[in-house]
């Protein structure tokens, strides 16, 4: 892998499958996943509308890069000390915003099959998210507590919450053609075995997937929600969110299966699209970095379809497809 900034991944974002194996255990009953809020007030006050909707306890636990296109002080500090009132996870853009120099980029360790451009565009992106949150040196505080991966219980099914893969924080194996590799299937099993969980919960790669397979004598779950804050598939406006819990959803999934008793669906993630449009110009106008990067996607969203992050099983006829 390169070392050029926005391509290198730190040492200090890999941290090891079994790490997550000994970090503390959550319980929760329902549990939302939000990976990729990309600084999308909108898109957050619809979560919270999605657990004022459902009839039990719901733990929400923000996977990383709920930063991103936030520039203005006033959404930066309010996405910040919205997420902060629940369980949060570094994501690449966060781990950067503290650090001194700029030898990682946006730090998102982009693969060599993404556009030098790209990357370009996204460090630029970050060092003025930068400026921002140098701003406030009090949310700096509050996001260098944060840790890399989460651990929690749900009915009897044990799940890893990553930003990236079961490895690194900027990892890319998550990623939907990197599942659906079979030269990579031998390192998904012992992700699974080391880590001790039945489901891995992630986002880093920003488009959604969904993928099981057989593990021993039980099954592994992986789901990756892509971004909350943007949409995901082709002809979309919407945000997807990850939902596990020990009852069904009463929202609508997008699809989804059941490992034992406990529910994994991915969620619409509804927002006022034209709003977000506006507000995101505001900070972001035609020419600019964002804008040039991800403009089309907000608006149109990316060239990507849904049967592309269906669930199916990675080794044929170990599961019926769902």
């Amino acid at each position: 892998m390169s070392d050029a900034p926005g391509r290198v991944c730190p040492l200090g974002y890999r941290y090891g499958a079994a790490a997550l194996a000994t970090a503390p255990e959550r319980r929760a009953e329902t549990l939302y996943v939000i990976g990729g809020l990309y600084g999308n007030l909108l898109a957050l006050e619809a979560v919270e509308a999605l657990v004022a909707g459902e009839s039990g306890a719901v733990t929400l636990c923000f996977n990383g890069d709920f930063h991103w296109f936030d520039v203005d002080d006033t959404t930066f500090t309010e996405i910040n000390r919205r997420v902060l009132c629940h369980a949060a996870l570094l994501g690449n853009v966060e781990a950067e915003l503290p650090t001194a120099g700029e030898a990682a980029g946006c730090g998102c360790a982009y693969p060599e099959t993404v556009d030098a451009a790209v990357v370009e565009r996204s460090n630029r992106i970050h060092a003025r998210l930068k400026a921002t949150a140098r701003r406030h040196p009090e949310a700096l505080t509050g996001l260098g507590r944060l840790s890399m991966f989460a651990r929690y219980r749900i009915g009897d099914m044990r799940i890893g919450i990553v930003h990236g893969d079961a490895e690194a924080l900027a990892g890319w194996r998550f990623e939907g053609s990197a599942l659906d590799d079979p030269a990579h299937w031998a390192w998904l099993v012992s992700t699974f075995t080391e880590a001790d969980v039945e489901i891995f919960a992630s986002s880093h790669t920003c488009l959604p997937v969904c993928r099981h397979l057989a593990v021993g004598d039980r099954y592994g779950w992986v789901i990756n929600n892509g971004a909350a804050g943007m949409p995901n598939f082709a002809g979309t406006r919407f945000g997807v969110i990850t939902r596990i819990g020990i009852t069904p959803s009463p929202h609508r999934s997008l699809y989804g299966g059941i490992l034992g008793a406990v529910h994994i669906d991915a969620l619409t993630l509804e927002f006022d699209a034209n709003r977000w449009e506006k507000e995101f110009l505001a900070n972001w106008p035609a020419g600019s970095p964002a804008y040039i990067s991800y403009f089309a996607r907000i608006r149109n969203g990316p060239a990507y379809s849904l049967d592309r992050a269906l669930p199916r099983s990675l080794r044929e006829g170990i599961l019926d497809e769902i």
